[in-house]
């Protein structure tokens, strides 16, 4: 008898553990961890390396801030931004923090922070082409490329836009840096990529000083922040970032890389 309540304490306690285990919450198990891992991919201004090897950008600034209040240090971790969901759920991060779209399916699949920045689809081509390449049809024949799996590539994609789209060459490449240098390099003619990719990456004295952002635009879109599915972080990350709005703290770092008037400060 004793063995027979000894054996049945010990499942007792076993699943007891095990209950209190699965019913942690998020924000317990990242601040057990003392860390937030990042999930991020390099593009500028948003994450990316400066001249002195240092990792730098928007989103760094912004999520050391954010995590100096949660009290947890920052881990930036690159990820492949086609398997950002997996990486997620398989908690090799935490978050999503990389100039993220909000659609629908991905709040259907995430946990979502409030909408922090507008952006936008654009199209980037040589200097020289960006008046042709504005009209529908100037597209047709060309090879036109964007992020796999990026709002660039849904742009592409989207029958509203085949005006534009519907008779190129469309090709996917793994980054937005990529689609930038296919363009640059002339295996490509065209990218589609975020409005504020073309803010931090095209200009004089830039990599990309002989491109251009065409004078059209598509999908307007919000950026967010992707924590696990039913995640009690979000919450917190949301209250921390009104705070940020309402000392000022998000618009210096935003106005510091060119995006203030991109901050969606208003619910």
């Amino acid at each position: 008898m004793k063995k027979i309540l000894a054996v049945l304490l010990a499942v007792l306690t076993v699943a007891f553990s095990f209950a209190a285990c699965s019913s942690k919450s998020d924000l317990d198990y990242v601040k057990g961890k003392g860390k937030l891992v990042i999930g991020i991919t390099y593009f500028e201004p948003m994450d990316y390396i400066d001249d002195n090897g240092e990792l730098t950008g928007f989103e760094v600034e912004f999520g050391k801030e954010v995590c100096a209040r949660l009290g947890v240090e920052p881990e930036f971790q690159e990820i492949s931004w086609e398997a950002k969901e997996t990486e997620l759920a398989s908690k090799n991060i935490d978050c999503i923090w990389n100039g993220m779209t909000i659609t629908p399916q991905r709040k259907e699949a995430m946990s979502i922070s409030d909408p922090y920045m507008n952006n936008k689809q654009v199209i980037v081509c040589k200097a020289e082409n960006a008046e042709a390449f504005a009209k529908a049809g100037g597209l047709d024949g060309k090879t036109v490329v964007a992020e796999k799996e990026s709002a660039g590539e849904e742009a592409v994609a989207d029958a509203a836009y085949a005006d534009f789209f519907g008779k190129a060459n469309y090709v996917a490449v793994d980054a937005m840096k990529t689609a930038l240098m296919e363009v640059k390099a002339g295996t490509a003619d065209a990218a589609v990529i975020d409005y504020v990719t073309g803010i931090g990456s095209l200009g004089a004295g830039s990599s990309y000083e002989d491109l251009a952002i065409v004078d059209k635009s598509f999908a307007d879109e919000q950026y967010g922040i992707a924590f696990r599915k039913g995640s009690d972080i979000t919450d917190e990350v949301d209250e921390i970032i009104e705070d940020l709005i309402e000392d000022g703290t998000l618009q210096k770092i935003a106005y510091k890389y060119g995006l203030g008037e991109l901050l969606v400060l208003d619910d």
